[in-house]
């Protein structure tokens, strides 16, 4: 008889647990696997760690090193990913289920990977400006700061997606240089281990940047405080047991909940049987049903169509679940795995019983279910199991109960205000469907469906090309809903460090504010040399180094010659009693003209440093230039960001963005613009 390891958690940075306690098993057989350890672990040298050893390893890198270390790791857990497949199996997990989680988690690793080179800076202070003057004379101004809370994050996630669900969250707390306690649902947290062993291995991650806890969490929230953050996947009845944590209250530590919901798809009354579309949503409801064996927190639980077409979808959904193979995923030809455990299948049908409760079941176990593979009938397999319900008004276990599985119920409407209200009876949800080919209905929908939904895919012909489907989490975009759905918000960018970034305001002179948020900010003190800012490598560049140029006088002869140049004969620019009668009373010359006649004022034209310019920010042309005005320009070095990369020949670059002014004869703004430009370093 083969051994069953303990798995262990990862504390204080060694590896605990010997012990064994609760036995895990596969779901393809129920054949014992793992043991969680017995081990009682110490929650305050777990805590301590963090703080002692983690913050100050995480702070020692800024933004863009971190950034570059997420980078490592997700190329070193590709590169490994066979190990976490074979593992996966175990769950009941298909190669495409077990794709999602495993290279949609290095996935993540790399999309905030980039996100940080590309958005934050090369420092521990993330500016969110503009700053706004706050007194008449220009001494006296405001800003915001976003800095590294100085705490810890503890995750704790769901069984369903044991590698995704880590590293959604560790990637962005990682980068806002927050160490991370993760704990993993029992039942699965043999995949996760083994997740965290490689990350430990890898040697890219700071000591005390990641604890594994497998088991309960104990004590643990009771030793937060005020810095640290608590993340929570799962339930919705977990969710409000520990958001209501009374140390988590007294010490108003942040608490984002990411909660299980009755998500839900809408086919709008324009789609009819002979439509593209009505196979889109067919197969959309289809696959949210039977990938992952419906247990994610996005699957498709309610599926409302039009009264009329009720019957003919559920021919069409019957005729495709029916092809549905299901057993061991190693079997070819099978297409959905089992459950992750026995409880989650004695769960699942406990809920279809209260479902079944005044609604049919039109496919399901009785439609020939027969589990493919050896030891199948001892599995956590599931049959895909449709339901019908007549009226989603009068029955509520259809909008209150989720049985967290291959489970979806349909229901009619008679028109779009009862699709959207029957929607909404879900109480908020994390993503809804909209199959439609009507962009009217889409804009009449949308914004109702997304006050109740986090987020909402509106599918059509076009779209399904490139859809990454109703149940994918992108990096990119928002995670999270309202109400049931838990209220918080996961990934969506940049946006996601920000929630694990503390917010302050600073008040000061610009000079001071310039400082504290390393951007040069408008009115503070420059730094004028005989040396042209452009002839000085990235290093040798500081924020806040100027240079006012020498002045141009526009002439006619510049109008005609840019309006030649450019093809642009616009009649503010040509002709003359149509400008006089305009609100500037004369002619003026192009706005791209001055933009062109400030970086003849300001550009070094020789050979150096300053590579290339790849765009401009926040262009405004805030005055009217006329024929017979004389302009100059400032540029200053606003922001420098070390993206830590080298040319074809090994030389460093770095991205330095600078703030250029355009004034008039009178000192009064014309044009206000940055510049982005890659400049080399030295070496």
């Amino acid at each position: 008889m083969a051994t069953v390891s303990t798995l262990q958690s990862l504390i204080g940075g060694r590896w605990l647990g010997a012990q064994a306690a609760v036995p895990l098993h596969s779901a393809l057989d129920n054949r014992l696997i793992y043991h969680t350890h017995g081990e009682r672990i110490d929650f305050d040298e777990a805590v301590t760690y963090a703080r002692k050893t983690g913050v100050p390893g995480l702070m020692a890198l800024d933004f863009q090193q971190r950034a570059a270390r997420l980078k490592a790791l997700a190329l070193y857990l590709v590169e490994r990913k066979e190990e976490l497949y074979a593992i996966s199996h175990l769950t009941g997990a298909t190669r495409a289920d077990s794709w999602v989680d495993i290279e949609g988690g290095s996935g993540t690793l790399f999309a905030y990977a980039s996100m940080g080179s590309n958005e934050l800076p090369s420092s521990n202070v993330l500016h969110e400006g503009p700053a706004i003057a706050l007194g008449k004379k220009g001494g006296f101004a405001g800003t915001h700061i976003l800095v590294p809370r100085g705490g810890l994050a503890v995750h704790i996630n769901a069984f369903n997606f044991p590698v995704w669900g880590l590293l959604e969250k560790f990637a962005p707390s990682f980068l806002a240089a927050m160490p991370c306690i993760a704990k993993p649902a029992s039942a699965t947290s043999y995949l996760t281990e083994a997740l965290v062993r490689m990350m430990h291995a890898s040697g890219l991650l700071p000591e005390g940047s990641l604890q594994l806890v497998i088991g309960g969490t104990g004590d643990l929230l009771d030793r937060l405080n005020g810095q640290d953050v608590v993340t929570f996947t799962g339930s919705a009845a977990t969710a409000a047991r520990l958001r209501t944590n009374r140390n988590l209250i007294a010490q108003s530590v942040p608490f984002n909940g990411e909660a299980d919901s009755l998500n839900c798809a809408i086919l709008a009354p324009d789609v009819s049987p002979d439509d593209i579309e009505f196979d889109l949503f067919v197969k959309e409801v289809v696959r949210e049903m039977t990938g992952k064996a419906g247990q994610k927190c996005t699957a498709i639980r309610r599926i409302i169509v039009p009264e009329q077409l009720l019957d003919a979808v559920g021919t069409r959904l019957r005729e495709r679940l029916a092809k549905v193979v299901v057993g061991d995923p190693a079997i070819d030809g099978v297409r959905m795995g089992a459950l992750a455990s026995k409880e989650q299948q004695s769960d699942v049908a406990e809920r279809l019983a209260l479902l079944s409760r005044g609604n049919q079941i039109v496919f399901g176990a009785a439609d020939g279910f027969q589990p493919l593979g050896d030891g199948a009938a001892d599995g956590s397999f599931f049959a895909p199991t449709l339901l019908m319900c007549r009226d989603g008004h009068r029955n509520d276990a259809v909008h209150d109960v989720e049985a967290f599985g291959p489970v979806s119920t349909m229901m009619p409407y008679s028109d779009l205000d009862e699709a959207l209200a029957l929607a909404a009876r879900g109480k908020g949800s994390l993503v809804s469907t909209l199959v439609t080919r009507d962009p009217k209905i889409a804009a009449r929908a949308v914004p109702a469906a997304a006050a109740m939904h986090g987020r909402v895919l509106i599918l059509e012909r076009e779209a399904s090309v490139d859809s990454t489907g109703h149940g994918s989490p992108l990096p990119q975009l928002k995670h999270g809903g309202p109400g049931r759905a838990g209220g918080g918000e996961e990934l969506g960018g940049v946006r996601a460090v920000r929630h694990y970034l503390q917010r302050a305001a600073i008040q000061g002179s610009p000079t001071m504010l310039a400082a504290v948020t390393g951007e040069y900010v408008r009115g503070a003190a420059v730094n004028e040399s005989p040396i042209h800012p452009f002839r000085k490598h990235f290093e040798d560049l500081q924020t806040g180094d100027s240079l006012l140029t020498h002045r141009r006088t526009v002439s006619e002869a510049d109008i005609v010659a840019f309006g030649g140049i450019s093809g642009d004969f616009f009649y503010m620019h040509f002709d003359e009693i149509a400008a006089k009668e305009s609100q500037f009373g004369k002619r003026i010359a192009h706005g791209y003209f001055v933009l062109s006649a400030a970086a003849g004022l300001f550009v070094s034209p020789g050979v150096g440093p300053v590579l290339a310019n790849y765009g401009l920010d926040n262009l405004r042309f805030v005055a009217p230039v006329g024929i017979g005005d004389t302009i100059r320009a400032r540029l200053t070095c606003k922001r420098k960001v070390d993206r830590n990369r080298k040319d074809i020949f090994g030389i460093g670059q770095g991205v330095v963005a600078w703030d250029v002014q355009v004034t008039n004869q009178n000192d009064e703004l014309v044009a206000s613009y940055d510049i982005l430009t890659l400049v080399s370093k030295r070496e």
